[in-house]
């Protein structure tokens, strides 16, 4: 739901994410773009955080993006923007 432009998310968004990352460079910005809060673990650097996203999906391919109960392994765009409610 948008409000003044701001888009109101319900879910907690959550991105696991390495520095070197262009499709998690991509994710961030379009969160960004979007007026989306959320909140960034660097896996490259936190290892209790990247063992997390290990338990949560099985595999290390980042970026691994969260929103509730939901996760997305990559950057899909119209996945996120589905989850989103967009």
């Amino acid at each position: 739901m948008r409000i003044g432009g701001i888009l109101l998310v319900m879910e907690t968004v959550t991105i696991y994410s390495t520095p070197a990352c262009h499709f998690c460079h991509a994710a961030k910005d379009f969160f960004t773009e979007n007026n989306v809060a959320f909140t960034e673990h660097d896996v490259a650097a936190d290892m209790e955080k990247r063992q997390e996203m290990i338990e949560i999906t099985g595999q290390m391919g980042v970026p691994v993006i969260r929103i509730g109960d939901d996760v997305v392994v990559g950057f899909d765009e119209e996945k996120v923007k589905e989850l989103l409610k967009m």
